[in-house]
Formats: C-alpha cells, sequence, structure tokens
C-alpha cells in the first residue's frame, strides 16, 4: 500500500514539475518574440508560429489562415520599424492543459511615437509539436 502511494505521489509531482517546465518554456518563446519583434525581425518572431496551413489568426478584421498568409498580414500591417513600434507583453495566464497544449492569456502594446500608441489583448493556444512548443492559434484584439 505504501509503496502505490509514493508512486501515485511520483507521478502527481513529476506532472507538476513537466507542467512548470512548459510553462517556462513558453515564457520564454513569447520574450524572444518580443525581442525579435522589437528588432523588426518578423520571420524571426513567425518562427514560433506553426508553419502550415492549419495556423488561424483571428482578429476584429476576421481569421487569416495560414503560416504564409499570417505573415503577409503582419509584413502589410507593419511595414518599417516606425509602424511596428517597441512592443511589450503581459502574460495574465499561462495553463498548460495537457502534456501537448497549452492556453496563453495577455496584453500587449504597441508603443509608436508618431503613429500613436495600439494595444489590446490576446489569446494562444500553442502545441507541443517534437518537443517544440508552437503557436497553433492567435486570437489577437
Amino acid at each position: 500500500m505504501t509503496g502505490k502511494i509514493c508512486i501515485l505521489l511520483f507521478i502527481a509531482f513529476s506532472s507538476l514539475a513537466q507542467t512548470n517546465t512548459d510553462e517556462a518554456a513558453i515564457r520564454t518563446i513569447l520574450a524572444t518574440q518580443n525581442k525579435l519583434w522589437n528588432q523588426g525581425d518578423i520571420p524571426g518572431f513567425m518562427a514560433y508560429y506553426h508553419h502550415s496551413n492549419d495556423l488561424k489568426f483571428i482578429s476584429k478584421n476576421g481569421i487569416t489562415q495560414g503560416w504564409e498568409a499570417t505573415l503577409a498580414r503582419y509584413q502589410k500591417s507593419y511595414p518599417n520599424q516606425e509602424a511596428m513600434g517597441q512592443l511589450t507583453f503581459d502574460i495574465l495566464e499561462v495553463d498548460v492543459t495537457a502534456a501537448k497544449t497549452a492556453w496563453v492569456i495577455g496584453q500587449w502594446n504597441l508603443v509608436r511615437p508618431k503613429l500613436g500608441d495600439v494595444g489590446g489583448h490576446f489569446t494562444l493556444l500553442l502545441k507541443k509539436v517534437k518537443g517544440k512548443w508552437l503557436i497553433f492559434r492567435d486570437h489577437t484584439s
């Protein structure tokens, strides 16, 4: 009986440790994206999105389907560093819901002295593919 309890406790603690490791990895990805954006590197920023037609970017203007279309949308909306501004994220919640999926809720803000600041909220669905967390859904408003 004691052995079974020890095994159950080990599994519970192992799961919690993995969740913390996954959350830290996701927060690192978002910090890296923030840095890449502020360097004007949209393709680098997009490297953390799932490179497939399955990717969906949802905004007040509708749904953009696919990695290439999402990249083109970003490049059209933010054609230069002035339009891109300086990005900051405030990560409100990271919820690793299973070993291979996670939800992130946060706020974003672009400081753009000449064009005016903009910001809003986002929800991301990430999935772990071959050990790497990638964004599959991005709802930004």
